[in-house]
């Protein structure tokens, strides 16, 4: 006797689903997906770090022989004398100092001391700020390059010639990498 069923015969397992296979490519196309986030992202930032560099040595202050910088130093304070001797030391420095003498104009200096200089004067008076840390700047009309070097009241000394010569040295190594 013969039995007739209504199953289907089992067909063959020709399409196997690769599982498996697919989850391996799946991870591996996020692993690279964060390996080349981390590529960008670091060029990103070491694009920001040398734009950053070339901006700070453009701020940075210029390095200038200072026997072309030519200055007049005046004494804002009560201490008598202290224009001819802060006058004296820049000599010494190689500044060309045409005048010194009590500041003429009366403005009210504060703190260490103030440059005042012209348009023409402002790279001058950067390269002086060097020598006299913590002077407030002050620009004017004078059509000429000379830097009024005003000594203030808290005035105590000039900056060391290593001083200046370590604050020069950060920005010339910036700018020679731009």
């Amino acid at each position: 006797m013969s039995e007739t069923t209504d199953r289907r015969p089992a067909r063959p397992r020709r399409d196997r689903r690769p599982i498996i296979p697919l989850v391996f490519l799946l991870v591996l196309a996020v692993l690279a997906l964060g390996v080349w986030w981390n590529v960008f992202r670091d060029a990103a930032a070491t694009d920001r770090e040398a734009a950053a560099a070339c901006s700070s040595a453009a701020q940075a202050p210029p390095s200038l022989d200072p026997s072309t910088v030519e200055l007049r130093v005046l004494n804002a304070t009560s201490t008598a004398g202290l224009a001819q001797t802060v006058a004296t030391t820049m000599q010494s420095r190689g500044f060309v100092v045409t005048e010194f003498a009590n500041d003429p104009t009366g403005r009210e200096v504060t703190g260490v001391g103030e440059l005042r200089f012209g348009p023409r004067g402002a790279e001058a008076a950067r390269y002086t700020e060097l020598f006299l840390p913590g002077a407030t700047e002050y620009q004017d009309t004078r059509a000429t390059a000379v830097v009024d070097l005003v000594v203030g009241p808290d005035f105590t000394e000039l900056a060391t010639p290593e001083d200046v010569a370590a604050a020069l040295t950060p920005a010339a190594s910036a700018s020679a990498a731009c």
